[in-house]
């Protein structure tokens, strides 16, 4: 039986169960609070009915067209993608604007969305503790704490590497653990210096720079750095720590997609439903390709 040929979540007598979209919203406030989320963020349900069946979930960093054909493809019922598709006030959804034409899309096909942004990255599991264990950090905690959360959760983590290493050698780690994207790994500081204390935060981090001198990093991995934010970093360091690693946005918060998407297909099957949750394939970074010196 085709899954797309019911609307209800129980196909029929002797079948399993499949969840509504509601039931995953459910599962999905479990794992990642709404109230985590930052004042200024906008998560949830995007598009969709409650009672919709839900029973291909396709996980993402962004809801691009190019993902949107991946799931509708294959027939997705459901997208949970970290970045929202509508994070300011909109007057129109018509389909003569390529977010427009998104919501369209969703519809027509019966596929919801629902964004985990900021909550995902609070949220213990959360975009930077999974960049954070990735890194092989020790004696991990938020390096700013959530308002309404946990005592480990909030945005950013910082921790201990189990030895000391030498910045290029760390940076080298960095890249080893990320997708390859055009922009690559900046690095900022000595590469012979000896790092050992890591603070990190996935996707743009650079309104974190207090607390990255208040936890006494030696190196801070980020995304989207600026040039007038990062100068004035390492002029006020002159020369020594916090050094500097910029990495891609995509690629810093794509590491989180696979055990996100286990998270859920755990919370879900232990509530009886039965699910095909999947990560995108699509690499959604915005560059295609980079020049640098001598090439």
């Amino acid at each position: 039986m085709d899954h797309n040929e019911h609307d209800d979540a129980t196909a029929g007598p002797g079948t399993t169960t499949a969840p509504t979209v509601g039931d995953v919203l459910l599962a999905i406030e479990e794992l990642w609070p709404e109230s985590l989320a930052e004042d200024w963020d906008k998560v949830g349900l995007v598009a969709g009915r409650s009672g919709k069946r839900a029973d291909r979930i396709l996980f993402t960093v962004d809801p691009t067209a190019a993902v949107l054909d991946e799931a509708l493809d294959w027939g997705a019922t459901m997208i949970v993608s970290h970045h929202p598709l509508l994070l300011k006030p909109v007057s129109s959804v018509a389909a003569s604007g390529f977010k427009g034409e998104a919501v369209h899309r969703l519809i027509e096909a019966g596929c919801a969305l629902v964004t985990v942004h900021t909550n995902g990255d609070s949220a213990v599991g959360g975009v930077s503790d999974v960049l954070a264990d990735a890194l092989g950090l020790q004696d991990v905690r938020p390096l700013t704490r959530a308002a309404d959360g946990l005592p480990e959760e909030g945005i950013g983590r910082v921790g201990d590497l189990g030895a000391p290493m030498t910045l290029g050698d760390f940076a080298e780690v960095v890249f080893s653990i990320l997708p390859a994207v055009a922009g690559g790994v900046r690095v900022a500081g000595d590469k012979d210096a000896p790092v050992r204390r890591i603070a990190v935060c996935g996707g743009a981090g650079d309104s974190l720079f207090d607390s990255v001198r208040s936890s006494r990093a030696d190196v801070y991995v980020t995304a989207d750095l600026r040039h007038h934010p990062a100068s004035e970093v390492r002029e006020a360091a002159a020369g020594a720590a916090p050094y500097l690693i910029d990495v891609s946005h995509f690629g810093s918060e794509w590491l989180w997609l696979t055990p996100a998407a286990e998270a859920l297909a755990n919370v879900l099957t232990d509530q009886g439903f039965t699910t095909d949750i999947r990560v995108s394939g699509v690499n959604t970074d915005p560059w295609d390709f980079v020049l640098t010196p001598g090439h």
